[in-house]
């Protein structure tokens, strides 16, 4: 993926994320608006049944007009053109709060029109074990004799604790958001991380690359020069450079090779492979470097299969070259080939030294080395077997590693057969 395209991915991301918390926050703000009323609503129907109540045995009549006014939020007054007992306000308004159901604490007071003020009634709380509280003050309404006043103190607690679940969803979105972007945060970082070091690697070997060339030139005329011929220790020794300047400069263009892969993803080119002969092919070459080698492919039939042929013979080449250096006897190698429920099991078997069981899981991680008394022999950064999977997972292929009962190791590669 393109920068840019990564770019627009976040962004994108990001928006939606962002107006889906919008949207979420706004229908909360219109539920929590709806449940204001409803509340509102709720107290101006039980206030007006109270009313009724206190008007009844009375010689009076409920006006036309409603007697429930709301002042405030919280503040409500009810005018009564009657007088009334405290004791019998309480009662009813416990039972027409009970009735429809409205949980949550109530305070009253009553104008008494002798002395010209608000007389404090009662903090009526929802949880009877709970300490009654007292209010501050309740204000005198101008122009009425006989009436009452309720607040609820604890009005907003009830609304938010109604609408529970959308606080906690608005919560957890905000969650997913911040999650979000720390997560794109992390991944820009080391994006620019890899970067660092893929161009660090690049100069890294490009610099190599030019006194090694030279190195190499230089070698090689040497041992055509007579002089280096005529002495055996001066050609060993020139033997020796060139060797060694080989298997580095194979070593740097492995580097190379990984860097730019991960720069910009390999092409295959698939084609149909008959595995026995190829594979048999490789093990010849192989055995050119290493006449000692004891190796042969086990398969009961002729599997083709659809692969790069470039790549899948470098990987059958690092498979068991790895094999060969990671043995402390004479390397015994078998490619066995089977198939099940329409898969090829492509097996390589060695005799080597094993993994210890811990290590297995991160054979095939990039610049892993396991260490071992054999791995401060041979020479490499760890990334054949990383190549290996590589090449696997571009195939779409499965690859795993596991430890043989007795020594060595058997690396299994899941191959789907063509239909």
């Amino acid at each position: 993926m393109k920068i840019n395209k990564l770019n627009i991915a976040i962004l994108l991301g990001l928006a939606a994320i962002i107006g889906i918390l919008v949207v979420q926050l706004l229908w909360t703000r219109e539920a929590f608006n709806l449940e204001e009323k409803k509340f509102s609503q709720k107290v101006h129907i039980a206030l007006l049944e109270v009313a009724k109540k206190l008007y009844e045995g009375t010689n009076h009549e409920l006006p036309a007009e409603s007697p429930v006014q709301k002042v405030s939020n919280d503040y409500y007054i009810v005018n009564i053109d009657n007088d009334f007992e405290p004791e019998i306000l309480e009662y009813y308004l416990r039972h027409e709060f009970d009735k429809i159901n409205l949980q949550t604490d109530f305070e009253y007071a009553m104008y008494n029109c002798h002395s010209d003020e608000m007389v404090y009634g009662n903090y009526v709380p929802f949880d009877e074990k709970a300490k009654a509280k007292h209010t501050v003050y309740f204000p005198k309404h101008q122009n009425l004799v006989y009436y009452f006043a309720i607040r609820f103190p604890g009005e907003t607690n009830y609304l938010f604790s109604s609408l529970r679940f959308w606080f906690i969803l608005s919560f957890a979105l905000m969650v997913v958001l911040i999650v979000y972007v720390y997560s794109i945060f992390t991944i820009l970082q080391q994006r620019k991380y890899s970067e660092l070091q893929r161009d660090f690697v690049n100069n890294m070997t490009h610099e190599f690359k030019t006194p090694l060339s030279s190195i190499l030139l230089a070698s090689n005329f040497l041992k055509k020069h007579p002089a280096i011929q005529a002495d055996d220790k001066l050609e060993k020794y020139t033997d020796i450079i060139i060797d060694q300047s080989d298997k580095l400069n194979d070593h740097i263009g492995k580097i190379l090779h990984t860097a730019k892969s991960d720069s910009a993803p390999l092409e295959l080119e698939r084609i149909d492979l008959r595995l026995v002969p190829v594979i048999e092919d490789i093990i010849d070459n192989i055995k050119v470097k290493h006449p000692t080698l004891l190796a042969k492919v086990k398969s009961s039939h002729e599997y083709v299969v659809s692969a790069d042929p470039f790549h899948f013979s470098n990987l059958v080449y690092n498979l068991i070259d790895n094999s060969i250096k990671y043995c402390d006897t004479e390397p015994d190698i078998t490619v066995r080939m089977t198939h099940q429920n329409k898969t090829l099991h492509l097996s390589f078997i060695d005799n080597g030294i094993g993994i210890p069981p811990g290590k297995v899981a991160y054979i095939f991680d990039r610049f892993t080395r396991i260490p071992s008394a054999k791995s401060n022999e041979v020479n490499g950064f760890g990334l054949g077997l990383y190549y290996v999977k590589k090449i696997c997972t571009l195939h779409r292929w499965k690859i795993s590693a596991r430890n043989n009962p007795d020594r060595g190791i058997t690396i299994t590669i899941l191959i789907p057969l063509q239909q």
